[in-house]
């Protein structure tokens, strides 16, 4: 998983696998959604991030072994 924060264009990018993307959903007009061929979530996108989210407070839980 991936964590990505574009300051430039203030959009926050969740990559949770690689892989090819097949569809680029659009959830809202900032909000974007990827998924594989067998609909797997790969990433989304949210755009206006520090709008929309709290980005200054990034916090990490869980990480399996």
């Amino acid at each position: 998983m991936k964590v990505q924060y574009f300051d430039d264009t203030d959009t926050l990018y969740i990559e949770f696998r690689t892989g090819d993307i097949a569809e680029s959903k659009d959830l809202d007009e900032n909000t974007i959604l990827d998924v594989d061929a067998a609909g797997n979530v790969c990433a989304i996108t949210f755009e206006h991030a520090s709008r929309r989210t709290d980005i200054d407070r990034v916090q990490l839980e869980g990480i399996a072994a």
